[in-house]
């Protein structure tokens, strides 16, 4: 394990927020929860679609900083909310910290759990298991959780596709 349960679930669900805009936006926040629960309040509105949709670009940032530019962003990010850090333990999963209310807004709570994720990955100097995918028709994110940092496409769908080039390459090079 590279990280805790609750920073890969963290990390996991800010890659699929920010890869639901490539390669256009295919939002779907009920496929999403079903994905990655979040307890606390979820308005399921317009105005929090909005929110998670303009969350995107702020995490893709965050995401992919190298790390002396990551540890700004984080920071910003924890100053502009009151945090109310508690420790939790619910829906099968071991104690972990909530930072924030449970009351906030979704796109909010998303953010710092983002946030409290990347301290970890700053502090353990893990900042290359978050690339683009090496895919070059894809700008998704590839969030890389193997022992072997052997990941380096956002989806099975990437890997197989240049693995299927990459296969007629090699046969078109051998007649």
């Amino acid at each position: 394990m590279i990280f805790t349960d609750d920073t890969d679930e963290a990390l996991r669900a800010a890659v699929a927020l920010v890869n639901s805009a490539e390669p256009v936006d295919a939002f779907d926040l009920e496929a999403f929860l079903t994905q990655h629960p979040y307890t606390g309040r979820i308005d399921r509105d317009e105005t929090e679609l909005a929110e998670l949709r303009a969350l995107r670009p702020r995490l893709r940032e965050m995401l992919l900083a190298p790390r002396n530019e990551m540890a700004p962003r984080v920071n910003d990010a924890l100053a502009r909310v009151t945090l109310s850090p508690r420790l939790a333990r619910h829906d099968g999963a071991d104690w972990h910290l909530h930072a924030i209310a449970d009351d906030r807004p979704l796109a909010e709570r998303i953010l710092v759990e983002t946030a409290m994720a990347l301290i970890d990955v700053i502090r353990s100097r893990e900042g290359s298991r978050l690339t683009v995918c090496a895919d070059d028709d894809c700008r998704a994110i590839a969030l890389d959780l193997s022992r072997n940092r052997s990941k380096r496409y956002c989806s099975t769908t990437c890997a197989n596709r240049n693995a299927v080039a990459a296969y007629r390459a090699r046969q078109g090079a051998g007649t």
